[in-house]
């Protein structure tokens, strides 16, 4: 994904086709690219439609796959302060990896921890 795909012109193709298909891994490989775009290049995503899809599908959905829906949940929440306070609800309410072993030093991936802590890091950063 991050050598080949990621790189390619047709990754966007690709991200839309992944996300609507059956397979939780191919599906993980499109919330993969969504989290990529979420991140660098959003203009153009419904950021709303897709929290909206995360809220309806993730609490449920297999690991990998959860996995990956968690991690565009918590980019939209961290890049994208008008949807914070939304993200942070979904994750509470859903509590997905709220229980996740986490080892001292790390960050958990429960998305209210995630985001709240990658935030005060870019806000850290920003003031020195």
């Amino acid at each position: 994904m991050n050598y080949v795909v990621k790189k390619s012109p047709h990754a966007e193709e690709l991200r839309v086709a992944w996300l609507a298909d059956a397979d939780p891994v191919v599906a993980s490989a499109g919330w993969a690219l969504t989290t990529e775009r979420v991140a660098k290049k959003p203009e153009g995503l419904d950021l709303d439609g897709l929290l909206d899809v995360i809220e309806a599908g993730m609490k449920d959905a297999p690991d990998r796959l959860q996995w990956a829906m968690n991690h565009c949940l918590t980019q939209i929440g961290i890049e994208h302060p008008g949807h914070r306070a939304r993200a942070v609800a979904i994750g509470e309410r859903l509590e997905v990896l709220k229980d996740y072993p986490t080892f001292l030093g790390c960050t958990s991936p429960y998305a209210p921890v995630w985001i709240e802590e990658m935030v005060r890091r870019k806000e850290a950063a920003a003031e020195v």
